[in-house]
């Protein structure tokens, strides 16, 4: 029969329900479009108006003629024709990255990228050159990377995380690491996000940072960092990235994105690649380049009218990202709290319930005595009318199965304290429905 396709004989992932997993992410809560969801890592919608963007647009158009001394006609064509495939903002992004983060960033080592998502695929193929080849994971993980080493057929390890709240354990990575060796595999790069990660919640402290850093001068393997969450403490002061850390070293990769610091919409996010690349002729190179040719065959170039828009947003700021995102961090901050006092007002007396309590970002993730999978959060969404996510897909190597992830950044505090009471009812009627 014509027009038919046999799944099995297409490729393999796409029957991997981790690809599932991530089309839920993004579409669970039009689902249930009554429920109070604390399913999205969204931003909260409020802080964005469709009348700023002509303005975010016009500061950007200005600093091209005043400050770059552009003609009308190349301003005509910087925004309108195709574009240089690493981008046309590196330059601020670089400058906002110094005053940010303390990153001392070559612009010439970014890659402007349709979302961290596309940063993480360029980077992993690249890195991907064999069946050996490993990408570690701390365990939890967000589905976005490892659904990208699926697509790379790229082998995946998870490495546990140090406890409920500590982020990636350093010397478990360094244990992944010898026993792949002594297996002959060859590991390649961990992913890790040591800020408020989702979908756990849990920051390495400072200590844990640079000893990872430590683990990857010694045995070789290279750090992919992501940082979509930095700016978003709860308490105390915000901590080095690893790149800022790892300073000339070089064995950090950093991701980052605009889609919580700007506005997910415009889908821009950039990776930082100073590594060198030495060919067989003793020719070297940077990592940024080399991904860039990959860029130039998949998305071509990144959306000079979405970059342009992210470009004077970031001049509207003073290039300082971090004190523009002040008001949105008391925000987040908030909600984290509401959510933690509700939770524990909620279930301090349930038995079998237990959560973990996040520095800062937009997740925290609640331990339940039953199996809390895609079949109970139907029950949970369709008769208690609020959403959350099964925390099982973001276990590579399995687990979770009695965890679930909340997200408090879409709400308002009184919707997270509703929420947490319909979840009280649906946890507290499925326990004693067990027993």
């Amino acid at each position: 029969m014509s027009g038919v396709l046999k799944l099995g004989e297409l490729h393999g992932s796409l029957a991997d329900p981790l690809l599932d997993a991530m089309t839920f992410l993004n579409e669970v809560t039009g689902r249930y479009p009554e429920a109070i969801s604390f399913a999205p890592g969204r931003p909260y919608e409020e802080f964005f108006d469709p009348a700023d963007i002509p303005g975010h647009l016009e500061t950007y158009l200005r600093h091209l003629r005043e400050e770059k001394g552009l003609t009308e006609s190349q301003v005509r064509q910087e925004v309108f024709q195709y574009g240089r495939t690493k981008g046309i903002i590196a330059p601020l992004i670089a400058r906002a990255l110094a005053a940010d983060e303390g990153i001392t960033a070559d612009p010439e080592a970014l890659v402007v990228t349709v979302g961290a998502q596309e940063g993480m695929l360029l980077v992993l193929r690249a890195l991907c050159a064999g069946p050996d080849d490993v990408l570690l994971v701390s365990s939890p993980c967000y589905v976005g990377v490892t659904g990208a080493a699926r697509l790379l057929d790229l082998t995946v390890r998870p490495v546990p995380e140090a406890g409920p709240d500590g982020g990636l354990d350093p010397d478990a990575l360094a244990d992944a690491v010898r026993e792949l060796r002594a297996a002959g595999k060859r590991p390649r790069a961990c992913y890790v996000v040591p800020d408020f990660a989702n979908p756990s919640g849990a920051s390495m402290d400072e200590r844990a940072r640079r000893r990872l850093l430590d683990v990857a001068e010694s045995t070789g393997i290279l750090l992919i960092e992501d940082n979509p969450y930095g700016f978003f403490g709860r308490t105390g002061p915000a901590r080095p990235t690893l790149k800022a850390l790892d300073g000339d070293r070089r064995n950090v990769v950093y991701l980052g994105s605009f889609a919580k610091t700007c506005f997910p919409g415009a889908r821009v996010g950039y990776l930082l690649a100073d590594q060198q690349v030495v060919d067989e002729d003793g020719r070297s190179g940077l990592l940024a380049d080399e991904l860039a040719k990959l860029k130039s065959m998949t998305t071509v170039n990144t959306s000079a009218l979405a970059q342009a828009v992210i470009g004077g947003m970031l001049l509207a700021g003073g290039l300082r990202l971090r004190e523009a995102n002040e008001p949105a961090r008391q925000f987040y901050a908030r909600n984290m709290d509401t959510l933690l006092t509700e939770l524990e007002n909620a279930f301090r007396s349930v038995p079998g319930v237990s959560w973990n309590s996040p520095e800062g970002g937009f997740f925290a993730v609640v331990t339940v005595p039953f199996r809390a999978d895609a079949r109970a959060l139907d029950v949970c969404a369709r008769t208690y009318g609020v959403l959350w996510t099964p925390m099982d897909g973001f276990h590579p190597g399995g687990g979770g199965e009695r965890q679930l992830r909340l997200s408090c950044s879409y709400l308002t505090p009184e919707q997270i304290a509703e929420g947490v009471r319909r979840l009280a009812r649906f946890v507290t009627e499925r326990t004693a429905g067990q027993n």
